[in-house]
């Protein structure tokens, strides 16, 4: 295989307009060529955005192109198993939107056939590549705050209406906002801490009409640590993103990633000056002690880029790389979901086990 790795990107709704085709088409020997898309203005938009790539109705237009390395999967996730199957089947190496599978079963079978066809597969977990993530990793690292017993991170939005035909919003598998948004925090909390000892969560419909979760709250347990994830879609005054406890200090910090918006606005990674940096209004606050000294004061953010995640599976398909998110983690944040979703059923706390 040559340098340049050829991406077909099946998908071209929010996830593929956002979070797929403007990274990859960012990355140096990443090069999209082939994007399926049925909607009308969908297509319309990739047309306009990316006029060199072809555009195509059927996902075995870019399954069966032998010219094709890698394909990405932008698609309604209750797709996102048969669709993987398929293109690892047919040789291709493949990235996957989250969440990876529906039930860990299915993550399973695709790790399996993965590595059957001795080909790569990963899980667009993007969010590790947030300013907030890398930031509460440098409190962290750094022991800004001892030794930690207590983390609370919020995913909540404001958004009291319903979207007709959204399938998200469906009563469907894997739809909801613990699919959804629960996928990137329990991430989060795994590539933190591991994976827990237990887990106790509560899942709800809040809005009016609503027919999926759009509410949960799911609190893991390990030895010495309580870590409390939460996200809501009726959450008009934000609270902090990050509520971290040590038994030195505490940090605290409030507001999103700047690149989720950039993008949505049409902005691009290449040609946008600063990228991922946040305003200082964004920055931490930091309430901890240091050699005696009592100090507080506004930690500067990391700035945040998820271009490293594709240049990253770039570099694992060309050189051998070890994958920075790989299937097994992500299989493991399924099965939390299941187990979540089984807590908040039986209201009890759960065991985690694989």
């Amino acid at each position: 295989m040559s340098s340049v790795v050829k991406v077909g990107l099946i998908g071209y709704g929010m996830a593929g307009q956002v979070f797929h085709a403007p990274i990859i088409t960012s990355v140096p020997s990443l090069e999209l060529t082939k994007i399926r898309a049925t909607n009308h203005e969908h297509r319309k938009l990739a047309l306009e955005r990316y006029p060199d790539v072809e555009l195509v109705n059927e996902s075995n237009e870019i399954i069966q192109d032998e010219a094709i390395d890698l394909i990405v999967i932008a698609t309604p996730n209750d797709l996102h198993y048969s669709l993987a199957e398929a293109a690892l089947l047919a040789g291709k190496h493949v990235v996957v939107d989250k969440p990876f599978t529906i039930t860990a079963a299915e993550a399973d079978k695709l790790i399996a056939l993965a590595e059957k066809q001795n080909k790569l597969l990963s899980v667009h977990h993007n969010r590790r590549w947030d300013s907030n993530a890398r930031t509460l990793r440098k409190i962290i690292a750094g022991n800004f705050v001892g030794r930690i017993v207590e983390l609370e991170i919020h995913f909540d939005r404001y958004r009291p209406y319903l979207r007709p035909g959204a399938w998200r919003e469906e009563d469907t598998p894997g739809s909801g906002i613990l699919y959804d948004l629960g996928a990137h925090l329990l991430d989060e909390a795994q590539c933190l801490f591991g994976l827990p000892d237990f887990i106790t969560a509560d899942e709800r419909i809040q809005r009016t009409g609503g027919q999926t979760i759009d509410n949960f709250t799911a609190v893991l347990d390990y030895e010495g640590l309580k870590v409390t994830l939460k996200a809501g879609m009726l959450v008009r005054e934000l609270g902090p993103t990050y509520v971290l406890h040590g038994e030195q200090g505490s940090f605290v910090k409030y507001g999103t990633d700047v690149q989720e918006a950039a993008l949505k606005a049409g902005q691009h990674p290449k040609n946008t000056p600063y990228w991922g940096v946040e305003p200082e209004s964004n920055w931490g606050l930091l309430n901890t002690e240091y050699e005696g000294q009592h100090i507080t004061g506004k930690i500067e953010s990391e700035p945040g880029d998820y271009r490293e995640y594709f240049v990253n599976v770039y570099q694992a398909i060309t050189e051998g790389a070890a994958l920075a998110v790989t299937a097994e983690q992500a299989r493991n944040t399924i099965r939390l979901i299941e187990l979540a979703r089984q807590s908040s059923a039986e209201k009890r706390t759960l065991p985690f086990s694989l």
